[in-house]
């Protein structure tokens, strides 16, 4: 049976095959939506082909979120192991496009997300959670310094043969990279781990204004949790690969997300915790940098290369946030600041 066939009799059999489909811009995995309409009534069909994709972990992560009462989509309907899942529709406005129609709702829709984290932050989650009658539990990964560091090294495994395929001692150069990062792994104030969604920014989150409170924040993309360090989540939302967050802004949400937390009784120490953001927000554009290069190189997705120059700016400002002289040196050996703006592969 050909996927589309097996798609088709997915829709006949949750009741929805005869919905006018319409498809929804993709993401950068090899997940697909489509939209799909019956009359009044809408849902979002995920598309996710195995073994590229796997709906365990979203359908597990989906339901601790709503356990808590965050607006994740419902799960209608679900095809496991064919990789086909029938969601609730969150709607179409995105933080991003609201924001873009709607300028005087940027600082309320932030701090609505900032809420969310404080509270989310202040929940015990499980290492392993449910997925499914007959599925096996899911295992919550550590974000731990061998993930991290596998995240960092992209920017090596892809960005350097891209862009500088002639660099002389490349390997001296990787080496020296992932020792760098090491140091600043080692000073990551890893106690006290939370429920890290990992894609938490403006495109991701949904406004849902007749819901109240915390749910009028819409939840997608979130199928790579981890167990980690509460700054990251922070740092994924104003530290955005695709808009820029204006420097107040930020400055104040991570005040508001501090602020919260001493109002609900978490102690933190302040400094630690905007060093922590500064590294973590460094190793997140490093990452990205890497992850963008390899949608354009392997994947043929060159538009997300228009992104890389705010993802510089981020890192390099992270790295002196932080006073991180030796990486900072070792860009510029490495990758001169004149050349870290381009945005089109050699060739």
């Amino acid at each position: 049976m050909s996927r589309e066939q097996a798609l088709l009799t997915f829709l006949n059999r949750a009741g929805w095959g005869d919905a006018s489909r319409h498809p929804i811009p993709g993401d950068a995995s090899f997940r697909r939506y489509e939209r799909l309409v019956r009359g009044d009534r809408c849902a979002i069909l995920m598309d996710a082909p195995p073994p590229r994709e796997d709906v365990r972990p979203f359908l597990a992560i989906l339901g601790q979120l709503r356990r808590f009462g965050f607006s994740a989509p419902a799960a209608l309907s679900c095809a496991i192991d064919d990789g086909f899942l029938l969601l609730e529709d969150l709607g179409d406005q995105s933080f991003n496009q609201v924001i873009q129609a709607r300028a005087n709702l940027e600082t309320p829709l932030y701090e609505a997300a900032v809420d969310l984290l404080v509270d989310l932050h202040n929940r015990p989650v499980a290492a392993r959670l449910p997925v499914a009658d007959q599925v096996p539990d899911h295992s919550v990964p550590p974000y731990d310094a061998a993930l991290l560091m596998r995240e960092v090294t992209l920017l090596t495994d892809w960005y350097l043969p891209a862009f500088f395929p002639d660099l002389p001692d490349v390997q001296k150069a990787v080496n020296d990279w992932k020792a760098l990062w090491r140091t600043l792994f080692r000073r990551l104030d890893s106690r006290n781990p939370v429920l890290v969604l990992r894609d938490y920014h403006a495109d991701n989150l949904m406004w849902l204004p007749h819901r109240n409170g915390l749910a009028r924040v819409g939840l997608l993309d979130f199928q790579d949790a981890v167990h980690g360090h509460r700054a990251y989540d922070l740092v994924s939302l104003l530290q955005d690969a695709r808009r820029d967050v204006p420097p107040p802004l930020e400055a104040a949400m991570i005040a508001r997300y501090l602020a919260g937390q001493r109002l609900r009784g978490t102690s933190l120490d302040e400094a630690a915790f905007r060093r922590d953001y500064a590294i973590l927000g460094a190793q997140r554009a490093a990452k990205i940098i890497g992850i963008f290069t390899r949608l354009s190189k392997r994947d043929g997705k060159d538009r997300y290369l228009a992104f890389l120059p705010r993802m510089w700016g981020l890192l390099e400002r992270n790295l002196a946030a932080h006073d991180c002289d030796a990486l900072e040196a070792w860009l510029d050996r490495t990758i001169p600041e004149s050349t870290r703006s381009r945005t089109r592969l050699n060739g």
